[in-house]
């Protein structure tokens, strides 16, 4: 018996399992700047969490919007507001404020 359970457990060691996904996470600022950074680079195939955190007062930025992905966010003063924007594929992702005044993107690559 002690065999066959040892068999079993040595067995299930080197049986392939899938890995979960890694996810990126990004931090982003909204300043006086507009989104610092405003340029992301990530590998296409990647989970992309942003979290943005509004520092200021003085900007236009107090929604995030994300066309292509039809999300929409408000971004309230020094509060983070976490952005799970699934895997990436090849490809730019653009972001900007409510107003498309100040804007950044996502490179998958």
């Amino acid at each position: 018996m002690k065999q066959a359970l040892l068999l079993a457990i040595s067995l299930f060691a080197f049986y392939p399992t899938q890995a979960k996904e890694a996810t990126k996470v990004v931090d982003l600022q909204v300043t006086q700047k507009g989104f610092e950074p405003n340029e992301i680079k990530v590998n296409a195939g990647t989970k992309v969490t942003l979290k943005i955190t509004r520092k200021t007062d003085a900007t236009c930025a107090t929604k995030v919007h994300f066309k292509d992905q039809k999300i929409t966010k408000d971004l309230p003063l020094n509060k983070e507001v976490s952005i799970d924007l699934g895997t990436l594929k090849k490809g730019d992702v653009r972001f900007a404020c409510g107003m498309d005044m100040i804007s950044g993107h996502i490179i998958a690559e």
